[in-house]
């Protein structure tokens, strides 16, 4: 049972298997200083690194019917030589050259009769660089665990990571729950009341989320050429700011890091609606947030552990600070209402029903039309120091996410050390414009922080104008 794939861990495989244009592969890449080592050196440090973990080695092996759930098995005719692949940029091997082999690179489904991940050595870049992308199914690995998977090839033994603190809030031993009872059996009454209260108020909470899930996936949303079918064929485009600036934004109008990350991509849509001629509604953009609830003590489990949040991203306010305010109000209601705790409840429950019920069930679902939810943004924590691979600086490290379900755009968002990275892959006939997307979100968070500067002056301003009795 130990080595079955959770539910939804299965899920990212039927999802898959609905949609011949899907790869729900996701990626990470690091574009370090050259030049590259020699190929053979490098595929066999890089396999011995791999091997540590276990699913590098193994494969999937499924049920007739889905009668039971897919394992993990070891695979005896494992080649390393499948899994660690080399190519090289045409010159002048520039960036937009990178995001194209990426993108190529990416639209392929990884082969299930093998274990289900890829490593690409890419040669050629300018600037004496090389890149090294590392691919695996998202049923083996959330935003987390894939970071972890890549931080795994680098010299550092030990790295810290953004993520302790979002495995800190969601560990069990932490986390506020319920009251603990007490041992003095004269304060048992009392604690049954209090134990009542608490999980009644838990249940209403979990209920109202559901609930608020339901509706959201219920309602369209407004048409554009964001949604709607996906094709084979991908598109990848980056977009990189400074870390301290978002900080700085985000102290300033007392918002967090993600809030001021989900409104520069927010301002972003907003002008790539209006370059397309579309107006801008309340409606438009319903966006799927994955949650991580990962504990600290699960960092290097390789499968799922996410919920998710589906606000409607403010794409309609054309202010931007006003737009920060709603996303951060909008987030913050989300969170208060319980969908995070919901969908988790919900993840951990399918694994109490028969598998076939939930395989078929998720089968099903996949082949409707889903139309109310627009795009995919998930926010990944990175290693906060400058890493090193074979002795080679890592310059930069970005996210890759998947795209299917009607999602024509996906974004994943990274932090490493100094630097926050976004990540899109789109469908390659529905976003010929990544690149003007991309240069959006940067152009978001440039707005934001040149406000952010402004009130500091201003409050500054008025702090001299108190000193000096004026």
């Amino acid at each position: 049972m130990a080595d079955q794939l959770t539910t939804l861990d299965a899920g990212f495989l039927q999802l898959e298997d609905t949609d011949r244009h899907v790869s729900l592969a996701i990626g990470g890449i690091a574009i370090l200083a050259g030049p590259a080592p020699h190929f053979d050196e490098l595929r066999d440090a890089i396999g011995s690194r791999c091997l540590a973990n276990p699913r590098s080695t193994q494969v999937l092996r499924t049920h007739p019917l889905d009668l039971t759930a897919p394992e993990w098995v070891d695979d005896p005719s494992f080649d390393l030589a499948h899994h660690v692949r080399r190519t090289a940029l045409p010159q002048p091997g520039d960036d937009a050259a990178l995001s194209a082999e990426i993108a190529t690179i990416m639209e392929r489904r990884l082969d299930r009769e093998r274990p289900l991940w890829e490593c690409w050595v890419i040669e050629g870049l300018a600037q004496n660089r090389w890149a090294l992308l590392i691919k695996v199914h998202h049923a083996l690995a959330d935003g987390i665990a894939a970071t972890n998977l890549l931080t795994g090839l680098c010299d550092d033994a030990e790295v810290a990571s953004f993520a302790s603190s979002v495995g800190a809030a969601t560990h069990p031993a932490r986390r506020p729950g319920l009251p603990l009872p007490s041992r003095d059996p004269r304060d048992w009454v009392g604690d049954s009341v209090r134990f009542g209260l608490s999980a009644g108020k838990a249940a209403l909470r979990v209920a109202s989320g559901a609930a608020g899930i339901a509706t959201s996936l219920l309602r369209p949303a407004a048409r554009s050429s964001f949604n709607g079918p996906v094709g084979d064929l991908r598109r990848y485009s980056s977009a990189v700011v400074k870390l301290r600036d978002v900080e700085e934004i985000a102290h300033t109008f007392g918002t967090t890091i993600n809030d001021v990350a989900l409104a520069a991509v927010t301002d972003s849509y907003r002008a790539g609606l209006l370059r397309r001629g579309q107006q801008p509604r309340p409606d438009s953009l319903r966006t799927l947030v994955p949650v991580s609830v990962r504990a600290t003590d699960a960092m290097d489990v390789s499968d799922n552990r996410v919920s998710l949040m589906l606000p409607l991203l403010p794409v309609d306010v054309a202010d931007p600070l006003q737009r920060l305010r709603a996303v951060h109000q909008r987030l913050e209601v989300a969170k208060s209402s319980g969908q995070r705790q919901a969908g988790s409840i919900a993840v951990w429950a399918t694994n109490l029903i028969p598998f076939p019920v939930t395989a078929w069930t998720v089968r099903l679902l996949s082949r409707l039309p889903q139309r109310s939810v627009v795009t995919v943004v998930t926010n990944v924590p990175g290693p906060r120091q400058t890493l090193s691979m074979l002795g080679h600086k890592v310059i930069r490290l970005l996210p890759v996410p998947p795209i299917a379900a009607g999602f024509r755009t996906g974004i994943a968002i990274f932090s490493y050390a100094d630097e926050l990275s976004f990540g899109l892959l789109v469908d390659f006939d529905a976003a010929p414009d990544v690149d003007e997307l991309a240069t959006g979100i940067e152009r978001g968070v440039q707005r934001l922080q040149r406000l952010a500067k402004s009130s500091g002056r201003s409050r500054r301003k008025g702090d001299l104008l108190l000193l000096s009795g004026g």
